[in-house]
């Protein structure tokens, strides 16, 4: 698998993917227990585009990202 590595470019290719074509796009959250990681997923069945961290402190970044998907969704 590849992951995007620079967290700002991950959340501006996941939100233009998602304003491409937003009945398309699905958003996933995993925990990766065996290596703990967090893994994030956002596709569209063409293009995948995936971020990992193993960091606690990612995870307000993570919800603030997910807030301003959902708020996206809810307009669209």
């Amino acid at each position: 698998m590849t992951y995007i590595e620079s967290w700002e470019e991950f959340c501006k290719a996941a939100e233009r993917l998602y304003q491409s074509d937003p009945s398309k796009v699905r958003y996933n959250i995993k925990y990766r227990h065996c290596d703990e990681k967090l893994v994030l997923t956002v596709t569209d069945d063409q293009v995948r585009l995936q971020y990992a961290t193993e960091h606690a402190q990612d995870v307000k970044k993570v919800e603030k990202f997910t807030s301003t998907l959902l708020r996206l969704m809810v307009h669209h």
